[in-house]
């Protein structure tokens, strides 16, 4: 067996992001068809790829219930066609699931228990809002193991805030409106429609339709329009639905390879991982996980921040984007940042929007094949931070 194999990203695709709710998208679809949209998909695009070669299906989803349950990695796998020979698992890291599932499959691969994987995930925040059916141990509070307000990510956005003080709700909300107008671009220019499958969607009142785009962007938002917004989680506070991703509801998937088994197969790979990490903080400032984890990432890859061409951060609050600039030195509309816009505009279903990070990389590092380095990272809920660092193939 081979000590360690170069890891690849082949293609990675997604659903439309909907929102959530009974007049979303996909308000009478299913989350687990979502991940056979998919998985069909990524083995429909990639010919080389014959599906007896898949070796694991790794399918993250926050709350693994209905039809998010039954090991959903599997079941998807079933109910996709791929070879009843063809193992899945579900995996659970609340908005880092996708990622982790690539990074895990990733690992396998490099040891070579694995040759080829699909990785990716799904939330169907209409059917199962975060925290459906969880009950959160007493110890958490009565010992005072977190903050009461760590368990509510809006609130954790707040105390964010109040660390960062002078990230105010204007420079919050000034990102927010530079998000919807990089995704608006972005769509205007055909970046982001190559990766997305339409999936089939019916309701009661309307019949069957397709979707064919996300339903969330608000192309045309101004500052005057997020500066009149109601601040929820605090009275005459900085977090608004504005300057927050939705509640949305989506699947993404990507395929992951040995670099020599890509190769032996005919398939094109985008980029090759570099390293990764996790990190823990406290949970009552969840948004500043991705500040260690990239810390920790450079520091495996023996990179420093300047060495990063491109970083793909995910939107879940405007302040948590703002805090990991404003650590790194990065001003808050640098043009590697977010170039599509993010998940302030495209939605955030919680455990699938890691992958969708990494299909805009790959697109992005197709355009600039001058960049050799480039970085997906996220905040996670209670309290952490994912970091993948990937160099570019183009």
């Amino acid at each position: 067996m081979p000590s360690s194999r170069d890891v690849v990203f082949v293609d990675g695709v997604r659903t439309p992001f909907g929102r959530s709710g009974p007049n979303g998208l996909y308000a009478e679809t299913r989350a687990d068809d979502l991940v056979v949209r998919v998985i069909r998909e990524l083995i429909r695009r990639n010919p080389g790829l014959p599906p007896e070669r898949v070796d694991e299906v790794a399918i993250a989803a926050t709350t693994q219930i209905g039809d998010q349950g039954l090991t959903i990695g599997r079941s998807a796998a079933v109910l996709a066609g791929l070879p009843k020979s063809v193992p899945g698992y579900a995996v659970d890291r609340m908005c880092a699931g996708a990622m982790t599932a690539v990074t895990t499959v990733a690992g396998g691969i490099a040891f070579g228990a694995y040759d080829v994987a699909i990785a990716g995930g799904v939330e169907h925040m209409g059917r199962h809002p975060m925290g459906e059916g969880v009950d959160p141990n007493p110890r958490f509070l009565s010992e005072k193991l977190v903050d009461p307000s760590a368990l509510v990510m809006g609130m954790t956005a707040e105390n964010l805030h109040d660390r960062y003080p002078s990230i105010t709700k204007e420079r919050a909300d000034t990102y927010a409106v530079l998000s919807q107008e990089r995704a608006a671009k972005a769509y205007a220019d055909g970046r982001i429609q190559p990766d997305l499958v339409p999936a089939a969607i019916r309701t009661a009142e309307k019949g069957w339709g397709l979707a064919v785009e996300d339903e969330a962007p608000r192309p045309g938002t101004t500052m005057e329009g997020l500066s009149a917004l109601k601040t929820p989680f605090r009275p005459h506070g900085n977090v608004t639905a504005g300057n927050s991703s939705g509640i949305n509801d989506g699947a993404t998937g990507c395929v992951v390879a040995a670099g020599e088994v890509a190769g032996e197969l005919g398939l094109a790979p985008k980029m090759r991982l570099v390293s990764y990490a996790f990190a823990g903080v406290d949970p009552e400032v969840m948004g500043v996980g991705p500040i260690p984890s990239t810390e920790r990432a450079l520091r495996l890859a023996g990179l420093d921040i300047s060495d990063i061409g491109l970083f793909e951060i995910n939107e879940a609050f405007a302040v948590q984007v703002l805090a990991f600039l404003q650590h790194f030195g990065i001003a808050d509309d640098d043009p590697r940042v977010n170039p599509y816009g993010g998940a302030i505009a495209y939605g955030h279903p919680l455990a699938s929007s890691g992958v969708r990070l990494m299909t805009q990389l790959a697109r992005q590092f197709g355009e600039r094949p001058g960049v050799r380095y480039g970085i997906t990272t996220m905040c996670v809920g209670l309290g952490m931070g994912g970091t993948v660092i990937w160099e570019n193939l183009a």
